[in-house]
């Protein structure tokens, strides 16, 4: 990757900021790299723990009694990794751009909580890929906790089942294999035709349908923002890249909406 000309990114930041205060509907869309930051894992940097931990196909989970054995082991040690993670800058900001009415909603390929951690409502976040911070019965839909499953799971052994219908149980993430939750999917297609500014963050935009996004936002008439530190397929449509260390970018987008004249308002 070229250095990016730390000049020229002081002034797409601004270029940005510009546009975020006279933007009447923000779409933000976030992947892995907004999490980095709060010690979250990404998916594709060489040696990430999701390597050897990758999650299970949803075929293969609900097959095989094993293969939930193995899924939760592996979920458990996921979460360790990462527990007592905190919202990062990247977090902040988005919230502060959804109080301020500017953006409807977050779309967000994350699985962590860290964005209603950081102050936004539950409704106020598309999760595309689901939630790991609790379960859910594959049968009858019935929400597990995971304080209660992990106990349970570490004396036996065996994957839960639901309490209330004794059905599969799983982590309330979308696996491979798995059908997209299709009205998240629906709200995140709306918020996009509506939007004027269409901004990801964080992700490598190569997971699809959420890839196909930030092409649907352009083609209705947005700009397209890519904040990433790694260059995306999709940076030849977009009208601005900034490649760099997302949390620094949130925090001077921050400081230069909090200006006379350029608040988002």
């Amino acid at each position: 990757m070229t250095p990016y000309d730390p000049a020229a990114l002081e002034e797409d930041i601004e270029v940005l900021a510009d546009w975020l205060a006279r933007a009447e509907v923000v779409a933000p869309f976030t992947g892995a790299g907004i999490s980095t930051e709060s010690g979250v894992p990404d998916f594709r940097s060489p040696g990430s723990p999701w390597l050897a931990n990758q999650p299970i196909p949803f075929d293969v989970f609900v097959a095989s009694p094993q293969a939930r054995r193995e899924a939760w082991r592996r979920k458990f040690v996921m979460d360790d990794l990462y527990a007592g993670a905190k919202p990062g800058r990247g977090h902040h900001f988005l919230a502060e751009l959804v109080a301020s009415g500017k953006a409807p909603a977050i779309i967000t390929q994350n699985i962590d909580g860290l964005q209603q951690a950081a102050g936004v409502p539950a409704d106020q976040v598309i999760e595309l890929h689901g939630n790991g911070t609790y379960a859910t019965c594959l049968d009858c839909g019935e929400r597990h906790e995971l304080a209660e499953i992990r106990p349970a799971f570490e004396a036996t052994g065996e994957p839960p089942a639901c309490k209330r219908c004794g059905g599969i149980v799983k982590a309330a993430t979308i696996s491979f294999g798995q059908a997209m939750p299709q009205q998240a999917l629906q709200r995140a297609q709306a918020l996009a035709e509506e939007s004027d500014l269409f901004i990801a963050i964080g992700s490598s935009l190569l997971v699809h349908p959420a890839a196909g996004l930030p092409v649907t936002a352009k083609r209705h008439g947005a700009r397209l923002v890519i904040v990433n530190r790694e260059p995306t397929p999709l940076d030849g449509i977009a009208d601005l890249v900034l490649n760099g260390e997302i949390g620094t970018i949130c925090m001077q987008l921050a400081q230069l909406s909090g200006d006379e004249g350029r608040g988002i308002d």
